[in-house]
């Protein structure tokens, strides 16, 4: 696992702003909510990670370059 760039750090920002509406597809963590489960996310920090609220009360980030989500247009 490695850190994001700042210019990757600022497409990830500019990609999923706050607010954005996402689904995780795969997380690698024992403590990952289900595949499926949908989410806001309420920042991007430094190191690339995506702050996610989740549907289901978690709120565990999603890491860059390991896990996988996509955007969904729910609400």
């Amino acid at each position: 696992m490695r850190n994001a760039r700042p210019d990757e750090v600022k497409a990830l920002r500019d990609r999923y702003p706050v607010g954005t509406r996402i689904e995780l597809v795969e997380m690698d963590d024992a403590q990952a909510p289900p595949t499926g489960t949908k989410g806001t996310v309420y920042g991007v920090d430094d190191t690339g990670s995506i702050l996610v609220s989740w549907d289901n009360g978690s709120q565990l980030n999603v890491i860059f370059g390991v896990d996988i989500i996509r955007k969904t247009t729910d609400k």
